[in-house]
């Protein structure tokens, strides 16, 4: 029993010292950048129609007000990255010749709805 309450303790002091950072939205990213600039972070955000570029491995995703450019050459990305989808992604923000980056190493894809509109 002992050996227990050691190890539940032990586990939630990790979860207290190691609370992750909420996922950001593109707008809430960019409104300062400069603050989360090489840190590992989530963000989540909507792909910009015809932003996926698969010779630079590059797409772009929007939030309300901001863009911001996905890198994701070293990314694992989920089935179903397309135009539109929201996406999350998991990496760190770089500037790059005055540009801001996002170097992805995992893209999560929304779902498509099962319960879309049949089209006639």
């Amino acid at each position: 029993m002992i050996i227990g309450g050691v190890m539940t303790m032990l586990l939630a002091a990790t979860f207290l010292l190691e609370t992750p950072d909420p996922t950001l939205s593109v707008d809430e990213l960019m409104d300062d950048p400069e603050q989360r600039s090489g840190d590992k972070i989530a963000i989540r955000g909507q792909v910009t129609n015809g932003s996926i570029d698969n010779s630079t491995l590059t797409f772009m995703i929007h939030g309300e007000n901001r863009e911001l450019l996905i890198d994701f050459s070293g990314a694992a990305v989920s089935n179903g990255l397309d135009d539109n989808r929201t996406v999350y992604a998991e990496g760190e923000l770089i500037e790059k010749d005055g540009k801001w980056i996002f170097h992805a190493e995992i893209i999560k894809t929304s779902c498509p709805s099962k319960y879309e509109e049949a089209k006639s």
